[in-house]
């Protein structure tokens, strides 16, 4: 579970505001198919005197290094009665260290980095971020640190700090519908109270309440030495650079106790179980779950493309069976996740409304035993195959971060110790028969699954007692001798000296675009990259969320979502086995001010993927059978939205910005309301399509492993014939919205809710305002990173919260700035007034900017540029935004520039672009609890709303 909100694009991180689709791969290329490219990661490793264990690989093409230190701890080895531990010593190691007093990501944000995070699960803990080359001995004297000398750093007052923080991290997964109440009956229900996968990794609240220092000393002393860990070091650095560095700074470090290996554990349930748990849920939910093999066990390919087969696709035979043919399902879903000592096979199937639970579970299970019984076609076998090599193939693009090349290096190493195990796997589902497959299944899914429905209820599941477990009869634990087979080297480190400054960094190289333009008036850019066998393509039209003002709200999002449901000569179902098939990732979608069509493919599949990319552009079926069973999919999610509580805030905070008539006055989740995806019509549907989706305003971005001359003849040939519709509708106008006169406080009942989600929004201008560098830069200071004022306040200093942030996403029109926070519903009005307080002093200056914090989010912004474009979707999201937003093909250089000159009265001049006395607060939580004192606050004028924003009386 992460810690810590993951930096990876230039701009400082900024809330997610639900403006429109994530940016999606895409791809287009020659016809002829090019040869099937090896997956390959090469690497050289040592291991130091003291154990650790350092993996080196070489990938020039951005000045970026990642740094990735897996720790083989993780909450299996933890006792009963003392859960959490490795979790909260997760959050412990950011806290700073005995040679650097403070936040452990302040030295990181003063150099730039571009992706950090820590997390851990039952087997592992892990600490990773990406630098500039020229930074690395900072993040290596940093790992180091912690690793060798943190325990004087920790104190009580830390302790209970991080343990404040970790509890509201608990809060927030349960205050979920089908939270993380649900996934801790599900494991409970699995495996026996005495096995190390029977409880959540963030542990109890009682346990976490019963932490003492000595406690999470012990377990520190216990297992966090070199012996236990692997370093992997990837990117811009070589073997020999390496192999000095590591030595110089992890050398002197002693080692703890080996861990001990635990032997497979795959608990032998002798019958099968069930459980119906109650939970204020929109609708019922069937999990079905088995234990089955461990990571490394020869089964374990098998099981997964068995799991592809049956539920990992839009093909997949759940799919065809419960949403598409029965239609007795919104969604379903099957997950192989192969821990260490045992793997879990989950089925998820949301159940459509009115239907019996029942007939549910009844065809989940005839469909598993179908496969059982009959084996899977050799079709199916191969579209999973290729799409699980595909999956693969794109996370590696990234050297860093989940799913990485560094990432994939340091799971093989500590739990196979083989840091090439990918190699087999893959080689192993290349390998795989029907056969095989079959076999597994048989093998693992029949007697001792577990049950578990959740049913609508009138309470949350998070008022469901915890399970409590009896604390050893030893406390703390004795501490196991240090492992005598590892020696420590001397380093000439002074320590005593902080952290080693970086003075110098690497150059911003940003690729200078290619452009052409189609016959029939479409724009082409393009960015040539070859490291990886994939090229991404996105065709955006200008329209959206905003398109619907005059129709019914949402759309815009529905027909881009059916374009995918069925196009040429492909049904919705057909298409969907088709796209598997190719291993290609294809979708459609809208947001603020633009309809989007996005494909990601591989390269030797590049011809055939186009042609599905040009029918699901042009020729959409928008079959009514498909229309209605996407409307109830539709309608259920709308459900879902309204009993999230962000998704709920989201809905219903940019009608009441914008007001009555703008064409942003609609639920930022672009899903419309029930009222209006209801009365939608096929010829709507397929008038958007007509009017929106026009070549002559089309722009085509592609980035990846083509070239303009082998790309302009394939679009040339798939669209010269698309010729503009003449009657197509002018652009919306977005009208100027004056600001309240006075604040405004809207509550959200949501009856038993465990915190209170906070939101407050303010209308600032459009993203092509000269001012919105400035305004982004100053959002930095107060909301928009870690170590920003938000943040610090009510989760490091308060830990009232998770987390609190702010930020504006893009926008053609005004944009909404809002800043958040999810906190335990006892301070919710104390967390109102932190709010209050911050964003007013912020504003008037009160608490002036000060110049560490202009040279923090400088650094932050510029620093991280050189490295912020090393994969294919950073670059397709830089370039069509710049398009987007009319900006100069140099933009990012404009952009720096501005930032590097930003001075403290700069800043303060762009925060009064917010006016405290024009708010719009909306808070979602149980009222029943924090009303009065809302009320009582004299925030603004008080109004109950439902979740359609509609006044209750």
């Amino acid at each position: 579970m992460p810690s810590f909100p993951t930096r990876s694009l230039p701009r400082a991180a900024v809330l997610a505001l639900a403006l429109g689709a994530a940016l999606g791969g895409a791809v287009c290329t020659p016809a002829l198919a090019a040869p099937r490219a090896e997956v390959s990661i090469p690497y050289e490793e040592f291991t130091l005197p003291n154990g650790l264990r350092v993996i080196v690989h070489t990938d020039r093409k951005a000045p970026i290094v990642a740094v990735n230190v897996w720790y083989h701890v993780g909450s299996k080895n933890e006792q009963p009665g003392r859960t959490g531990f490795a979790h909260l010593f997760e959050h412990l190691m950011f806290q700073g260290s005995e040679n650097h007093k403070g936040e452990f990501f302040a030295p990181f944000e003063l150099v730039g980095v571009t992706d950090q995070n820590g997390t851990t699960n039952v087997d592992r803990t892990n600490y990773f971020q990406n630098v500039p080359t020229t930074a690395l001995d900072m993040a290596l004297w940093m790992e180091s640190d912690r690793m060798g000398h943190l325990l004087g750093a920790i104190d009580q007052k830390t302790l209970d700090e991080q343990r404040g923080v970790v509890q509201n991290e608990k809060r927030q997964g349960e205050n979920q519908p089908y939270g993380r109440r649900i996934s801790a009956k599900l494991y409970e229900a699995l495996y026996p109270a005495d096995h190390p996968y029977s409880w959540q990794t963030i542990g109890s609240m009682a346990d976490l309440d019963a932490a003492s220092l000595d406690d999470v000393k012990t377990w520190f002393r216990s297992w966090y030495g070199p012996n236990n860990a692997v370093l992997v070091l990837a990117g811009d650095i070589d073997l020999a650079t390496a192999k000095e560095k590591a030595l110089r700074y992890f050398g002197d470090i002693p080692a703890s106790a080996t861990v001990p290996k635990m032997a497979a554990r795959v608990p032998k349930r002798e019958r099968d179980t069930e459980e119906v748990v109650p939970d204020r849920v929109p609708q019922a939910r069937v999990y079905r779950a088995w234990p089955v093999a461990q990571f490394g066990a020869r089964d374990g390919a098998d099981l997964e493309l068995f799991a592809q087969i049956l539920g990992g696709s839009a093909a997949s035979r759940l799919d065809a069976r419960l949403v598409h043919r029965d239609r007795i399902a919104d969604s379903a879903s099957v997950s192989s996740n192969d821990a260490e000592i045992s793997g879990t096979l989950v089925v998820v199937a949301n159940v459509k409304q009115g239907v019996d639970p029942a007939k549910v579970r009844a065809a989940i299970d005839e469909e598993i035993r179908r496969l059982i019984e009959q084996g899977p076609t050799a079709q199916e076998l191969e579209q999973a195959q290729t799409s699980l090599r595909a999956d693969f193939i794109r996370g590696i693009e990234r050297i860093g971060g989940f799913g990485g090349k560094s990432d994939v290096l340091a799971r093989c190493a500590v739990f196979s110790g083989k840091p090439d195990c990918f190699r087999d796997d893959l080689a192993r589902i290349a390998a795989a028969t029907p056969a095989s497959v079959q076999a597994a299944g048989r093998t693992w899914l029949g007697t001792g699954s577990h049950t578990l429905l959740v049913q609508p209820g009138d309470k949350p599941a998070s008022s469901l007692p915890e399970t409590a477990h009896a604390a050893p009869a030893t406390k703390p634990a004795p501490i196991p001798a240090a492992d005598p087979r590892y020696k420590t080297v001397a380093s000439d480190v002074d320590r005593s000296a902080g952290v080693p400054k970086t003075d110098r960094f690497p150059e911003l190289r940003f690729p200078a675009p290619q452009r052409a333009t189609l016959s029939n008036g479409t724009e082409v850019v393009l960015v040539e990259r070859r490291q990886t066998p994939v090229v991404q393509l996105w065709m955006e039209f200008p329209g959206g969320f905003s398109a619907d003002l005059g129709h019914p709200v949402g759309t815009a999002s529905f027909a881009m979502a059916m374009l995918d449901e069925g196009a040429g000569e492909y049904g919705a179902l057909a298409l969907s086995a088709r796209k598997e098939a190719l291993g290609v990732e294809l979708s459609s979608s809208a947001s603020l001010d633009s309809a989007n069509v996005a494909m990601s493919a591989l390269t030797d599949k590049l011809g055939e993927s186009l042609d599905l990319f040009a029918d699901v552009i042009r020729r959409p079926r928008f079959e009514e059978a498909e229309i209605e069973r996407v409307r109830a999919q539709w309608l259920a999610g709308i459900k879902q939205e309204k009993a999230r509580p962000q998704t709920a805030a989201l809905r219903v905070l940019p009608p009441l910005l914008y007001g009555e008539g703008h064409a942003y006055a609609i639920p930022f989740t672009g899903t419309g309301t029930e009222a209006s995806i209801a009365g939608l019509k096929r010829e709507q549907l397929v008038a958007f399509h007509r009017d929106w989706l026009q070549p002559h305003r089309a722009r085509v971005f592609v980035v990846g492993d083509t070239s303009l001359e082998a790309i302009v003849p394939e679009l040339e040939r798939r669209f010269s014939d698309w010729k503009p519709a003449a009657d197509a509708p002018a652009l919306p106008a977005l009208n100027t919205v004056a600001r309240p006169k006075a604040p405004r406080v809207f509550l959200v009942d949501q009856p038993g809710a465990i915190q209170s989600n906070i939101y407050v929004g303010e209308l600032i201008p459009p993203t092509g305002d000269a001012g919105t560098i400035d305004f982004d830069f100053a959002n930095g200071v107060l909301g928009g990173e870690f170590s920003s004022r938000l943040n610090m306040n009510l989760r490091e200093d308060k830990h009232w919260a998770y987390g609190s942030y702010s930020g504006s996403g893009n926008a053609k029109g005004q944009r909404p700035w809002i800043a958040q926070a999810a906190v335990q519903s006892d301070k919710t009005v104390e967390s109102l007034a932190e709010l209050k307080r911050e964003i007013g002093s912020f504003v008037d200056g009160s608490a002036p900017v000060t110049q560490a914090e202009v040279a923090k989010i400088r650094a932050a912004n510029t620093l991280s540029l050189p490295g912020a474009y090393e994969t294919n979707d950073a670059l397709m999201a830089q370039i069509s935004a710049d398009q987007r937003y009319g900006r100069p093909a140099d933009y990012i250089l404009e952009y720096r520039t501005r930032n590097e000159a930003m001075t403290p009265a700069l800043v303060q001049a762009a925060a009064k672009r917010l006016d405290p006395a024009a708010l719009t607060w909306v808070v979602v939580g149980d009222l029943s609890k924090i009303e009065q004192p809302i009320r009582g606050l004299k925030l603004g004028q008080v109004q109950v709303i439902d979740h359609d924003g509609k006044p209750v009386r």
